[in-house]
């Protein structure tokens, strides 16, 4: 099976990260799947954003977490990146999976919860997958290794991976322990020693954020599970070229 290809965030290289504008253009580009982040609001909404503020990629300042649902239905997500893109809206978790399961599109929820701990957020997320059909097409990944740990206990069933930006000491111990199934590693920590261990353990490897065309094509020649790119576009055409090379 082909490596596949998810938009990192939606097409984020090309329309505000984590907004329906993204998401949309990534299956307009015929990505395999989204990865997208989900924190908490005040009322306990999930909802799609990176940043445990909404300063970066909004024009309001403050933490996600000190508003409610409806307070962040007042803010622009878009025109930070381009005022094409002025009045994109913050997105719920429940508006996201409404759409996304009307597509054929893969799924990557990543909990951050490695700054606020979120008290809860596996549940509510799990409750939210199972509502809209969503688990048997999604994965759900964290830096958190406790998140891990509580995703897979609520959830045997579902799809879980390991974030992780360095390599840990006794990694694939750690990883046993929490229940992660998959590795989702920095695209810098792709070496021969670590793709043979995972593949002796029978585990995918996904690396993220890979976008320049080199690194894009030695995870292809890695056989790399998934390859998480804001270039959606150029990792598909890499593929396609690799594959009929």
């Amino acid at each position: 099976m082909s490596t596949k290809i998810f938009a990192h965030r939606g097409a984020s290289n090309y329309a505000p990260e984590n907004t329906m504008a993204a998401f949309q253009m990534a299956e307009r580009m015929q990505a395999d799947g989204i990865e997208t982040d989900v924190q908490l609001t005040k009322d306990q909404v999930p909802v799609l954003i990176h940043d445990e503020s909404i300063n970066r990629t909004t024009n309001k300042r403050g933490l996600v977490r000190n508003f409610t649902y409806e307070q962040l239905q007042q803010v622009d997500a878009g025109s930070w990146f381009h005022r094409d893109y002025a009045g994109e809206k913050i997105i719920s978790l429940d508006y996201f999976l409404s759409w996304i399961k009307q597509t054929s599109l893969l799924l990557n929820v990543e909990l951050k919860t490695n700054k606020f701990p979120y008290p809860g957020i596996e549940e509510i997320v799990i409750q939210r997958l199972q509502e809209h059909q969503m688990t048997d097409r999604t994965t759900i990944s964290s830096f958190n290794p406790d998140s891990i740990r509580r995703t897979a206990a609520l959830c045997s069933a579902i799809d879980t991976g390991f974030l992780t930006s360095k390599r840990p000491k006794h990694l694939f111990s750690l990883m046993e322990e929490i229940g992660a199934k998959a590795l989702h590693p920095k695209f810098r920590l792709l070496n021969k020693k670590l793709l043979d261990e995972c593949q002796q353990r029978n585990i995918p490897i996904r690396v993220y954020t890979v976008n320049q065309p080199v690194y894009i094509l030695k995870a292809l020649e890695a056989a790399c599970d998934t390859i998480i790119s804001d270039v959606p576009d150029r990792a598909l055409d890499l593929r396609k070229s690799y594959i009929t090379s």
